[in-house]
C-alpha cells in the first residue's frame, strides 16, 4: 500500500509530502435523514408509520446529480465531506435484514466523490433516536423491541413529531430537540447505553436490550465498512475514517431526581415534563406540566398545560403480536406496561413515584453517576466496541470520537484509549441565534463558560456588542480545543457540526433578498473557527432539496448553505452575457470552457453580473455565500500558527513556522475563492520566498489557489482581495474606488 492521502501526525493531519492539511468541509447531505421511496420529509404524514417498507436508495442524491453537487462543493472550496447515513437506511426492514441495494448505491456515490478528490468520513447520524420519535437514525423496529408504540407518541407527548402534528406548518421551531428530555428518547438512550444496569428484565433473544440494540447498530455499520473494504478502491483514497454515533445523549443516566426538571437541563420549550410526568403521560395518565418559551435571554416559563392522553399509551398493548420481527422476548418483560414501572421506579396502580433517585446511581452497586461519569463509562464502553468493529475491517481507519455535545470530553490522555489514530469530533452551535432564529448584534452569551462554571453568575457571561460577540464565539471554540488537548490528548480536533439558521426574522431575507444578518452570523462563526486552532470543520449543512417554504425539509430547520430558491454567488462562469449583441458579451463565453474575465472584457463583465438582471419584484439573495466562500489554507509546509479572513476588508492573513525550506513539489497552498479574489486582482505580501496564483483542475472545474515557496522559520502572508460594500455584488469597491479602478491602478499581483 502506498502513502496515505491523509494521515495523523500527533495533533495535526498530514499529506504524503509531510504538509499539514486543514479540512474545510461540509455535511452531505441533510436529505439522507429520510427515505427516498416513499419520499417522506418530516412534514409528510402519508405512509409515515409504514417504516419497514422504505428505501434510501437515491439519498443523499442520485448518481446522475452527484456530479453537479460535488462540483459545486469543490468550486466552493470544500475538500472534506462528513457523509451522512442512518442505521435505518441499512436495516429498516427488520433485525439483521440489510439493504444491500442501498449499500451498493452508497459505494457508487463515494466513487464519484473520489473523482473530486474529497476526504470523506462516514457519519452514522441520529437525532432524538429515530424518525418515528421526531428525528432520524434508528429503524422503527428498535422502538418495538423496547416495547414502545409509535402510534401513541402524539397523544402522550412521548415525542413531538412533525409528521403527525395537526398542522405541520405550525410545528414550533426547534421544539424537536426537546424530545431528548421526553419519554421515548429518555427510555431508548437509557436502554441503549445502560440497559443491563437499569433494565435487567429487558431480555430479548437471550440478551439484554442494551446488547441487542448496540449489537445491531454496530453490526450494521460494520457491514457497510465491510462492503466499502471489499469495493477495493474507496478506503484511503476517499473514505479516510468513521465517526462514532452522532450526538450521543445519556437518556436518564445520572439524573438525581426524576420528580423535577434537572437544573442542568438547559433547554425547555413547549410543555416541559419531569421524567416522572413523562412516564405517567406515556402510560395514559393526565398530567399538568409547565410550559416554556425561548426568548432573548433563554427559556422562560409561560404557564401550565394539561397533557391528557385520555388513556392512550405510548407502550405496545399486552396483546401485541410480538412475532413480527422474529425475536423472543423474555416472559419477565411484560408488554402493555411501562418498563420503568416494571423495574420498581413507580407504581402504576397508585401512580406513586417509588424511587426518584433510581437513575442517579448504579442500582447493583450504588455507585453515584453524573454526566461526566456517564461519558467515561457507558459512552466509552460503546465507543470501544464500535472502534474495534470498524478496525476489525480496516485496521488503519481513523476514528472520530464524538462525546456528548457541550459536555466535558472523556479523560483519555495517557490511557489505553489514547489512540494515535483518533480525532476528537465536536459540535458547536450559537444557541441564541439557532433557537431565536435571529442574529442579535447587541449581545450574546458565553454558554461554554457558563457550563464550565467560569462565572459567579450567568449575567457575567453576557457579551455586549458585535465585536465582543465574535470574540466570544472564537474564545468558546478555542476553549473547547484546549479542553480537548487536556482531556483527550494530542489529537486533531474537527468541529463536525457548526452552522446558522437562514430563516431568520420570520424568513425576512426570502422576501427582501437581504441576507445581511445571515452574512454577519456566518462570518462570525467562521471567524471563530479560524481562531479556534482546530484542524478544520464540516459545516452544517448541504441539503439538495432546501427551499424557502420548508427549509431543510426536516423539523422546520433551515441551515443549508444551498437552496433551490436562492441564487448562487457569481463566479467567472456568470460574468457577462451569452447574447452576442450584448455589450457585455465576450468570446470566451461562447467556447465550451469556463469563462475567463481579463482586461479585455473586465468592464463589460462587471456591468453585467447576473444579480443586476434580477427583478425587484422577485428578490433573490446569495444566501450569505460571501461569508462561507472564504480563503483557507489547504496544505501548510510547516506548522500553521494562525489564519483569519477579514470579510469587511477582504483581507486574508496567515502565519506559519517551518523547520525547513519548502520543497519545490510541496509548497504551502491556499484556496482563493474567485468571488473575493478575481483573477489578476489580488494584492499579495509575503515575508519571503516566491509565490504564484494558478488553478487546480479537478474533472471539469478549476479551483483557484495560491502556492507559496518559503524559507524555514516564522513566515507570514497577507492577501488583499476585492473590497465590497455590504450586500453589494454588481459594483465591488475599495474605499472609494471601483474594482476596475483598483486593477487599473496596478493593485494586482504585487508583493
Amino acid at each position: 500500500m502506498g502513502l496515505l492521502r491523509l494521515h495523523i501526525d500527533g495533533k495535526v493531519f498530514k499529506d504524503p509530502q509531510n504538509r499539514e492539511i486543514v479540512l474545510r468541509g461540509i455535511n452531505v447531505a441533510g436529505d439522507a435523514k429520510y427515505p427516498k421511496t416513499p419520499d417522506i420529509p418530516s412534514f409528510v404524514s402519508d405512509k409515515f408509520f409504514e417504516a419497514d417498507d422504505v428505501s434510501f436508495v437515491g439519498r443523499p442524491f442520485s448518481l446522475e446529480d452527484s456530479h453537479t453537487h460535488f462540483k459545486r462543493l469543490r468550486k466552493w472550496g470544500y475538500n472534506a465531506i462528513r457523509y451522512i447515513f442512518t442505521w435505518e437506511a441499512i436495516e429498516h426492514a427488520g433485525p439483521g435484514i440489510y439493504d444491500e441495494e442501498w449499500i451498493a448505491f452508497t459505494i457508487e456515490v463515494l466513487r464519484i466523490a473520489k473523482q473530486y478528490e474529497f476526504y470523506v468520513f462516514m457519519d452514522p447520524h441520529q437525532d432524538v433516536w429515530s424518525r418515528l420519535s421526531g428525528g432520524s437514525g434508528a429503524p422503527s423496529w428498535t422502538l418495538h423491541a423496547a416495547g414502545l408504540n409509535p402510534i401513541g407518541f402524539k397523544s402522550t407527548e412521548a415525542a413531538l413529531v412533525q409528521n403527525t402534528y395537526d398542522n405541520p406548518v405550525e410545528f414550533p421551531k426547534m421544539i424537536w430537540s426537546t424530545n431528548y428530555t421526553r419519554l421515548v428518547c429518555q427510555t431508548m438512550f437509557t436502554l441503549f447505553w445502560a440497559g443491563r444496569d437499569f433494565a435487567p428484565k429487558a431480555i430479548i433473544d437471550g440478551m439484554n436490550i442494551q446488547d441487542y440494540l448496540q449489537g445491531h447498530f454496530i453490526a450494521a455499520c460494520k457491514l457497510l465498512a465491510q462492503r466499502i473494504h471489499e469495493a477495493g478502491d474507496i478506503e484511503h483514497d476517499v473514505v479516510i475514517g468513521w465517526e462514532s454515533i452522532n450526538e450521543p445523549h445519556r437518556g436518564l443516566v445520572g439524573i438525581k431526581d426524576i420528580s423535577i426538571v434537572p437544573p442542568e437541563q438547559q433547554l425547555q420549550l413547549g410543555t416541559s415534563p419531569t421524567a416522572f410526568q413523562a412516564m405517567l403521560t406515556g402510560a395514559g395518565r393526565a398530567c399538568e406540566e409547565t410550559t416554556w418559551a425561548f426568548g432573548s435571554f433563554g427559556p422562560y416559563q409561560t404557564g401550565r398545560q394539561l397533557v391528557d392522553p385520555e388513556g392512550e399509551s405510548a407502550w405496545l398493548p399486552a396483546d401485541y403480536d410480538d412475532s413480527k420481527y422474529g425475536w423472543q422476548r423474555d416472559s419477565a418483560w411484560k408488554l402493555g406496561e411501562c418498563i420503568w414501572a416494571q423495574h420498581g421506579v413507580w407504581d402504576p396502580d397508585t401512580d406513586t413515584l417509588l424511587q426518584k433517585d433510581y437513575f442517579s446511581k448504579v442500582p447493583s452497586t450504588g455507585e453515584k453517576l453524573n454526566y461526566e461519569i456517564f461519558t467515561n463509562t457507558y459512552f466509552l464502553e460503546h465507543y470501544r466496541k464500535y472502534r474495534d468493529a470498524i478496525r476489525g475491517i480496516w485496521p488503519a481507519a481513523i476514528l472520530l470520537c464524538q462525546p456528548p455535545v457541550m459536555e466535558v470530553p472523556p479523560d483519555l490522555k495517557g490511557t489505553r484509549d489514547d489512540d494515535p489514530n483518533m480525532v476528537h469530533a465536536v459540535h458547536y452551535y450559537d444557541g441564541l441565534t439557532l433557537l431565536t432564529k435571529h442574529w442579535n448584534r447587541l449581545y450574546n452569551v458565553d454558554v461554554i463558560g457558563v457550563l464550565r462554571g467560569k462565572y459567579w453568575a450567568p449575567a457575567f457571561a453576557v457579551k455586549l456588542g458585535e465585536s465582543a460577540i465574535r470574540n466570544c464565539l472564537r474564545d468558546q471554540l478555542k476553549f473547547l480545543r484546549d479542553e480537548s488537548l487536556n482531556y483527550m490528548g494530542d489529537h486533531p480536533l474537527l468541529f463536525t457540526e457548526i452552522g446558522i439558521p437562514y430563516d431568520m426574522d420570520n424568513k425576512q431575507a426570502y422576501e427582501t433578498g437581504d441576507y445581511s444578518s445571515q452574512t454577519s452570523a456566518m462570518d462570525a462563526n467562521h471567524f471563530a473557527l479560524e481562531g479556534s486552532t482546530s484542524n478544520g470543520f464540516t459545516l452544517w449543512l448541504y441539503q439538495t432539496e432546501n427551499n424557502h417554504e420548508w427549509g431543510d425539509l426536516w423539523n422546520g430547520e433551515d441551515l443549508s448553505i444551498y437552496s433551490r430558491d436562492d441564487l448562487e454567488l457569481p463566479t467567472k462562469a456568470t460574468y457577462g452575457s451569452l447574447n452576442p449583441q450584448s455589450p457585455g458579451y465576450s468570446e470566451s463565453h461562447s467556447s465550451g470552457d469556463e469563462s475567463e474575465v481579463g482586461p479585455r472584457n473586465l468592464k463589460g463583465a462587471l456591468t453585467n453580473l447576473s444579480i443586476s438582471s434580477v427583478s425587484s419584484q422577485t428578490p433573490k439573495g446569495y444566501r450569505a455565500a460571501e461569508a462561507f466562500l472564504r480563503p483557507s489554507p489547504i496544505y501548510v509546509s510547516g506548522t500553521l500558527d494562525s489564519h483569519v479572513f477579514d470579510l469587511q476588508n477582504c483581507t486574508f492573513s496567515m502565519a506559519l513556522t517551518a523547520k525547513v525550506a519548502t520543497l519545490s513539489e510541496a509548497p504551502t497552498e491556499i484556496y482563493l475563492p474567485e468571488f473575493h479574489f478575481p483573477e489578476n486582482c489580488a494584492v499579495v505580501a509575503v515575508s519571503g520566498g516566491k509565490w504564484e496564483i494558478d488553478y487546480h483542475e479537478i474533472q471539469t472545474i478549476k479551483i483557484q489557489r495560491l502556492r507559496w515557496w518559503h524559507a524555514e522559520g516564522e513566515q507570514d502572508i497577507k492577501i488583499d482581495g476585492v473590497k465590497r460594500k455590504a450586500g453589494e455584488f454588481a459594483n465591488p469597491s475599495g474605499d472609494d474606488i471601483t474594482y476596475l479602478e483598483q486593477c487599473q491602478k496596478g493593485a494586482c499581483l504585487v508583493m
